[in-house]
């Protein structure tokens, strides 16, 4: 069976601290040769500089290629688009265009007075620009906002019609819920690429409650395995063999590339790429 292409979402530090977990990340996940790593934008659009410099810095130490978030969120369309130009000026040519999250304070996403009311708008624009890269979201269980499963992947399909070059979905537990839905893509006339994201759980009570708010669906065995685990304290190596399983099932049906969600802690991810056959292939210099 062919290996898979990988690649690895991280975070922009706030702290020294985080800076320091960042490159570890960066250091020990670059030499498994990955298509790219990509940089989140905080919610409401806070760290914008951050997620800049971030990816600025990445591109540059690691030589590899470095897909940064991008948002409506909190900025006008020309605020947003000097954003992307930044990216482009600092030879970041890959772009996650997203909605984004609502910001503190609000249960609901409400678009800047002069900014971009949605992703669709977005993907345009920066498809205009004929620059980068378009990566966007995709959600395997609906999103929470989306009237209907159907409605759901209409709107994935309006993000490629707009301009998108490939989608990484949300994060889920069990691979059928990707199967089904990349089936019901395809059954809509999507064709482009569709990369599952994956999250190797560091921490189940952080990951159940986030699943909660973006509507990933939680299966009780999942529930009754991690709280036998957690008693037992063997939660890393329930995490490890159950990412591995999926990813490894994943694969027997055509996936042919993984998306990771490192959270900037890398052991656990690295080990399930061991596992799965994706071994260092070059090293990271000039990381300091």
């Amino acid at each position: 069976m062919p290996l898979p292409a990988v690649s690895f979402e991280v975070f922009p530090p706030k702290t020294v601290d985080a800076a320091f977990r960042l490159w570890d990340t960066a250091q020990a996940l670059a030499p498994l040769a990955p298509r790219f790593f990509s940089v989140t934008y905080g919610a409401g659009g806070t760290t914008r500089d951050l997620t800049h410099d971030a990816a600025h810095v990445l591109h540059r130490t690691s030589k590899l290629p470095v897909s940064a978030h991008l948002t409506c969120v909190g900025a006008s369309v020309a605020e947003t688009m000097e954003q992307a130009e930044k990216f482009h000026a600092a030879g970041v040519t890959d772009i996650v265009a997203l909605r984004g999250d609502p910001q503190d304070g609000t249960d609901r996403f409400i678009p800047h007075p002069d900014g971009f009311k949605n992703s669709v708008e977005l993907i345009e624009a920066l498809a205009l620009l004929d620059k980068f890269t378009i990566r966007v979201g995709a959600y395997p269980d609906c999103h929470p906002d989306a009237a209907s499963q159907h409605a759901n992947i209409q709107y994935l399909k309006r993000k490629f019609d707009a301009g998108a070059d490939e989608a990484i979905t949300q994060f889920f537990f069990e691979p059928e819920s990707f199967l089904r839905f990349r089936d019901q893509c395809a059954a809509a006339g999507i064709t482009r690429p569709i990369v599952p994201g994956i999250l190797p759980i560091t921490n189940w009570a952080s990951a159940r409650k986030f699943a909660l708010c973006c509507g990933t669906k939680i299966p009780a065995w999942m529930e009754d395995a991690y709280a036998k685990a957690e008693r037992d304290n063997r939660t890393e190596l329930l995490s490890t063999a159950l990412c591995a399983e999926m990813c490894s099932t994943l694969m027997d049906e055509g996936v042919d590339a993984l998306h990771f969600y490192t959270l900037n802690r890398p052991d656990l991810t690295r080990n399930v790429c061991r596992a799965l056959g994706v071994t260092p292939q070059s090293s990271l210099a000039n990381v300091a």
